[in-house]
């Protein structure tokens, strides 16, 4: 079904060392419904308002901080070399658990399922991270249901991917959910992207 007409805020959160393409691959596809007319309003979120800097270096900026937050329909949370860090940040970790707890749908991308797992809310939940730090990841979540060949996983309103471009297969596997299959595969070819569907096997498993 097309909920095209329904209001969808979807907050992107950034921190220091968070992954390029983690979080503008992801909000390139959304970016392309927000072309199409589709009622989505994009806030990028985190602890405080102003520029972070990338794992690569380029910063992204805060719009908004947590505490101004109530809550968003999708919350999106990308990785990077960041995240090792970040595991052991309380106040993001619970800005991130009551933030998911709220939205109706949460997706993470690449180590960012690590964060997402140290606020519990993945414990018995299917998911996926990215393959070279695939024991790292599934360190931080012991009760979560790891699932090493996906793409990416789809558990309930939980969305997990594999590393870095695997978030925008993803990202068209969560539109398809909201908007339909033909809303998605418009996205994929708008971006000229080629959309790898088959979400239970990443090509990179056996590489790493």
């Amino acid at each position: 079904m097309d909920n095209t007409n329904k209001r969808l805020i979807l907050g992107a959160v950034l921190f220091e060392g968070f992954e390029l393409l983690d979080i503008y691959g992801p909000l390139e596809m959304f970016g392309i419904l927000v072309m199409l007319k589709s009622n989505v309003e994009i806030i990028m979120i985190g602890e405080k308002i102003g520029p972070v800097k990338s794992a690569a270096g380029p910063c992204g900026y805060i719009d908004k901080s947590f505490l101004e937050i109530e809550d968003v329909d999708i919350l999106l949370i990308p990785g990077g070399i960041g995240t090792r860090t970040e595991i052991n940040n309380r106040k993001l970790i619970n800005s991130l658990k009551e933030l998911s707890n709220k939205a109706s749908y949460v997706a993470t991308i690449c180590t960012g399922s690590a964060l997402l797992a140290k606020t519990e809310l993945l414990n018995g939940i299917k998911a996926t991270s990215n393959k070279m730090a695939f024991h790292w990841v599934t360190e931080q979540g012991p009760k979560v249901k790891w699932i090493h060949k996906a793409r990416w996983v789809e558990d309930g309103k939980f969305f997990t991917s594999s590393g870095v471009s695997a978030g925008m297969d993803m990202t068209l596997g969560l539109i398809e959910k909201i908007y339909g299959k033909d809303k998605s595969l418009k996205v994929a070819n708008l971006a000229e992207y080629e959309w790898h569907q088959d979400k239970s096997c990443d090509p990179f498993y056996k590489t790493n």
